[in-house]
Order: C-alpha cells, then sequence, then structure tokens
C-alpha cells in the first residue's frame, strides 16, 4: 500500500511539472465556470460579481420589484439576495 500511495504521488507530480492535467485540474470547478463578470443568477440566488484585477469598489444599481438601491462592491463576486426578488444589477459608472 505504501509503495502504491508513493508511486501515485510521483505520477501526479510528474503530471504537474510536465503541465498535464490532473484529476484535481482536468476541468474548471463549479466557481471558475458559472460566474460570469456582472450580474448573474443561479437557480435561487442572485449575485454580482466584479471582475478586476486594481482592486477598485464600484457601485452598482440593484433592480428590485419596488425602489432600486445602490450598493457599493468589492472585487470578486458578491451575493446580492435571493433570484426571487433582485431582477438585475449594473454598474452605474462610479466607484466607492
Amino acid at each position: 500500500m505504501r509503495v502504491r500511495r508513493s508511486l501515485l504521488a510521483a505520477v501526479g507530480a510528474a503530471a504537474l511539472a510536465l503541465g498535464l492535467p490532473t484529476a484535481a485540474s482536468a476541468a474548471p470547478g463549479p466557481v471558475a465556470a458559472m460566474n460570469p463578470c456582472g450580474f448573474y443568477e443561479t437557480s435561487s440566488d442572485a449575485h454580482y460579481n466584479h471582475c478586476t484585477s486594481d482592486g477598485s469598489h464600484v457601485v452598482i444599481e440593484v433592480e428590485v420589484f419596488g425602489p432600486n438601491y445602490e450598493r457599493c462592491v468589492g472585487p470578486g463576486d458578491t451575493w446580492l439576495g435571493s433570484a426571487d426578488k433582485i431582477q438585475g444589477a449594473y454598474y452605474v459608472g462610479r466607484t466607492c
């Protein structure tokens, strides 16, 4: 058993060194594949993904059933609430 684990570890290390896909890297995870930039929904939740490399925070307008509201979001994914209550969200053109 110990020899088999060592062999598997060696094969995995060699695959990583050569840039070959491994079980852990063969396909992008659900987060990478499903989180587009800007507003998006899952089956139950609404999100805004601020794609930036400069660390900026931006103001978005969140569209809801009722008066819309503004929100400051940082880099990456922000949960906005239930998809049943959020109609959309968009960048309003300014930082915060």
